[in-house]
């Protein structure tokens, strides 16, 4: 899974040896030697990871970091500071800047690649969502981000060692809603709830933190929670499995509680910027198959479902009938009271309409006043009677619009067929349904008539 790397050092030596690492692995390698250049390079390039030296002179690596993470074309890009400084005040700079991890010199190989692998996947998810989203956007269909949600977020720690878990719990407590559990089943429960974030002890005595976080990234529920991962910084393998498992973030024991709060901040802050990405691209997606007016889907949903019931249908021999209606005299309703009116006849039809049919059946809006039923494992003669029905509740009920001010009588046509057997198609079924509703127009409206072939 090799992507496109930025590495960023004032010395040419180190960019040249990181370069030649890198490509041995078959990443494709940018390179910078200034602030400057990188910025310039992350909104052209668009790296799936940028490697940045701290140490430069001119503008250092923190801010470099903050100017990245402050411009929107480049703030979801992860941003890994190389440093041979390992003091807690510089990581806690470098993670407020918005890093989201370090790499000490002299580079482990092992942790260098781990640690690519590991943001490069998630960047991908990433920028599957932005994409998606963006696609919505320019359709007009989502809103772009703003700000995104408050300070606070629910941490669940998973740790059976009581004290450890205590302190991260008060730790947190001052900014967040923390709750502990030492039981992986019962963890596991409480992960599937609101939870923002999970904190995993991997040394954990009474469990295996490593299966226990494998096992929520094989569930679709909880797939996509960020995990981050307690662990001893001399135990290089299990730190460099915790990143292959799919762990976001790690920190070393003992935890020193700005570390903490910085990277709990990072991780929920990215997990709210993931939500909104899929919460707006399965809010575009419903409104590509729904009708704005009556929130009946649309022609072009139904459509891709007949072709499938039809389909079916074909295989299994069971059948498939559609429901044809179209409102009587329409024009009549929007010429005298106005189309308001006659958007709100629509409306209050749609709701009798979906309440008149089964859960099974698929109610939707085909275009202006005219309105489609699809109707799986239903012969002509049962969907016969249910447009009948259908045709004698709207008939007998006056719709009132306007706040009650103006009562309508409001009558529809209907036409109904159903699928003939092998040979049958999607498109022969509809026209057979449009050519019965000519029929009961024909027939002087408000009746329902129902073609056989």
């Amino acid at each position: 899974m090799p992507g496109r790397i930025l590495v960023v050092d004032d010395i040419e030596a180190n960019v040249r040896l990181l370069e030649a690492k890198l490509q041995a692995e078959y990443y494709q390698v940018s390179t910078a030697f200034d602030g400057r250049t990188a910025l310039a390079l992350a909104v052209s390039d668009r790296p799936d990871v940028i490697l940045l030296d701290v140490m430069m002179p001119g503008m250092d690596g923190f801010e470099v970091c903050r100017q990245l993470k402050h411009d929107e074309a480049t703030r979801h890009i992860p941003v890994v500071l190389v440093t041979a400084l390992d003091g807690r005040a510089e990581r806690v700079t470098g993670l407020e800047a918005g890093a989201d991890d370090f790499l000490a010199k002299p580079i482990d190989d092992l942790m260098l690649f781990a640690r690519v692998k590991s943001l490069t996947r998630l960047k991908m998810v990433v920028d599957e969502l932005r994409q998606r989203e963006a696609t919505g956007r320019r359709l007009g269909m989502a809103a772009a981000a703003g700000k995104l949600g408050g300070a606070g977020g629910r941490v669940l720690i998973v740790d059976d060692q009581e004290r450890q878990a205590s302190r991260l719990a008060a730790e947190l407590a001052l900014e967040h809603r923390p709750v502990i559990e030492s039981d992986p089943q019962k963890a596991h429960l409480s992960a599937k709830g609101p939870v923002d974030l999970v904190i995993i002890n991997t040394t954990a005595k009474g469990f295996d933190g490593l299966r226990f976080a494998a096992e929520l990234r094989a569930e679709e529920v909880t797939r996509h929670l960020p995990i981050l991962g307690l662990v001893d910084p001399g135990d290089r393998a299990r730190l460099v499995k915790a990143l292959e498992i799919g762990f976001n973030d790690v920190i070393a024991r003992p935890v020193d509680p700005e570390e903490l709060a910085a990277r709990v901040k990072s991780q929920i802050k990215g997990k709210r910027y993931a939500d909104f990405l899929r919460n707006h691209l399965d809010h575009s997606l419903e409104l590509a198959v729904t009708d704005p007016l009556t929130g009946l889907h649309n022609r072009r949903y139904m459509e891709g479902q007949l072709e499938a019931l039809v389909n079916r249908a074909e295989r299994d021999g069971a059948p498939v009938a559609a429901l044809m209606i179209d409102l009587d005299h329409f024009k009549q309703i929007n010429d005298s009271f106005g189309h308001d009116a006659g958007d709100e006849v629509l409306r209050v039809f749609a709701v009798r309409l979906a309440s008149n049919v089964r859960a099974m059946d698929l109610p939707c809006r085909y275009g202006g006043e005219e309105f489609m039923v699809i109707m799986p494992d239903t012969a002509l003669a049962d969907a016969h009677k249910i447009a009948e029905r259908i045709r004698r509740h709207v008939a007998g009920s006056p719709f009132k619009v306007g706040g009650g001010a103006d009562v309508l009588d409001v009558t529809i046509s209907v036409g109904v067929a159903a699928t003939m057997g092998r040979g049958d198609s999607a498109a022969a079924l509809l026209k057979r349904a449009d050519n019965a509703v000519y029929e009961a127009k024909a027939a002087g409206r408000n009746v329902v008539i129902a073609r056989a072939a």
